[in-house]
């Protein structure tokens, strides 16, 4: 309520934040899994004196600064650019609640960098030990940035005991802390070595070097399965009631969920038959495969850790609409409009005539011109609705959900939204603004198909 919308059309908002969320986790991920690959398996070669496999490892390194530093930084700064823009209020809450832990995070990043630039840069001019271990400092320091950061994205699914002591520990070690620590530690292992089969499918020729990558990755893949399986498992039983309400009640949710549990069996599968006991399956076809399906069960988990927090952005903290439960009240007392510093100077600029004494008149909206009430709707649509539905094309879009209905259909819908359907917020309005979002809603519904009738016709007015 105190910041201006931010319109994505037909994608949304939250939709383009979690596409870009969803790129740079998947790469966020290899980050961490590939600097304990780049440790070990530097050991490894230096131990066993194998030129071949530290020559590869060497090219290796390139290729995972490349992805992960750079192109992984840029999309961290996209995650920070679209989510202030699109969850202003949950952003700052974020940042204030957490100001500690995103302190303690980029002392580790700054670590993270350095290590990986002199592992990479001065490779071949340190001695093997020291250069090893500065591998598994890179190792330890971006596994901690993923703890640290699980600890806060964790915290918007279950803030814990946070509402009652409002203290740092108590909304990082949230219930939803572990289990997600878990998933996330083995979602790093198992894409590190899908990234490594993918990468020494296409630049090794060398059919030795190949099946030892191919057998030597298999392990940690496999073990990276088991966790992510253990920690889905609890990241369900730890879910917020409401949170189980909505994987309950939306069909495709459950569809998503057996599909993140096949996907990751089918790899385990395809792991212990392929590279760990036919190490010489490691062909290009056969490595993007198991890339594809492990990109495919990661990305859905992202989607359905993000859908089952309807209908707050941060549970039992923020609500879809930027709006914080504890203002409800007052907003549907006073006016949506009027409670908002964006809205009711756009209201007082453009519409003076329902101003009185400096406030908003509700009941004067109804008497403005129907254009007038149309354009206000959608100025309520926007800082109400806009963060979970596009208007009459794209994501969840508003118009074709209200197709076909009555005004006297959707004037209660809205009234009553959080009774209709439990994963959407309340109305936030007076019952004069729920008219002006009806006459927007009624002004972007699509008609009913035509030679459709389900029984009998009835007029308007009945």
């Amino acid at each position: 309520m105190h910041y201006p919308w931010w319109y994505v059309p037909h994608l949304t908002a939250p939709m383009l934040i979690a596409v870009i969320a969803v790129v740079h986790v998947l790469v966020a991920h290899y980050a961490v899994g590939g600097g304990f690959f780049l440790a070990v398996e530097a050991g490894y070669a230096y131990r066993r004196r194998d030129r071949a496999y530290l020559d590869y490892l060497h090219g290796h390194a390139r290729f995972f600064i490349l992805l992960t530093v750079v192109f992984g930084a840029i999309t961290g700064v996209g995650i920070w650019w679209t989510i202030g823009l699109a969850s202003p209020i949950s952003t700052e809450l974020l940042i204030r609640t957490f100001v500690f832990g995103w302190a303690i995070e980029w002392v580790f990043f700054i670590i993270e960098v350095t290590a990986a630039f002199l592992f990479f840069y001065f490779w071949g001019r340190l001695p093997e030990k020291l250069h090893v271990r500065i591998g598994w400092i890179y190792a330890w320091a971006a596994w901690m940035s993923l703890v640290l950061i699980t600890g806060i994205t964790a915290f918007m699914l279950h803030p814990g005991r946070w509402l009652e002591t409002g203290s740092f520990w108590s909304a990082f070690l949230n219930p939803q802390f572990i289990p997600q620590t878990i998933a996330r530690t083995g979602g790093a292992l198992l894409l590190s070595s899908l990234y490594v089969y993918l990468h020494a499918s296409i630049a090794v020729k060398d059919s030795r070097l190949r099946d030892l990558i191919g057998s030597r990755s298999a392990r940690p893949a496999m073990l990276g399965a088991v966790m992510i399986t253990v920690g889905g498992i609890a990241w369900y039983l730890f879910l917020p009631p409401s949170a189980k309400a909505v994987m309950e009640s939306a069909a495709v949710l459950n569809v998503l969920m057996f599909l993140i549990f096949a996907l990751t069996g089918v790899v385990f599968f395809l792991l212990y038959l392929g590279p760990l006991q036919n190490p010489g399956w490691l062909t290009p076809g056969f490595a993007i495969s198991l890339f594809l399906f492990g990109l495919a069960a990661f990305s859905t988990g992202e989607f359905i850790r993000e859908a089952v927090r309807k209908p707050y952005i941060i549970y039992n903290v923020v609500l879809g609409n930027q709006v914080f439960p504890s203002e409800v009240p007052r907003l549907r007392e006073v006016g949506y409009l009027e409670g908002g510093t964006w809205t009711r100077a756009h209201v007082a600029a453009n519409y003076p005539q329902v101003i009185v004494d400096g406030r908003i008149d509700e009941k004067r909206l109804l008497e403005l011109p129907h254009a007038d009430r149309v354009a206000l709707g959608g100025v309520l649509f926007q800082y109400h609705c806009n963060d979970c539905h596009a208007i009459d094309q794209g994501y969840s879009a508003a118009g074709p959900l209200v197709r076909g209905r009555r005004r006297d259909l959707i004037l209660p819908l809205i009234k009553h939204l959080h009774e209709a359907h439990f994963f959407m917020p309340p109305w936030c309005g007076t019952q004069e603004e729920a008219k002006l979002m009806t006459d927007y809603l009624m002004s972007i519904a699509p008609p009913r198909p035509e030679g459709m009738v389900l029984g009998p016709r009835r007029t308007e007015g009945e």
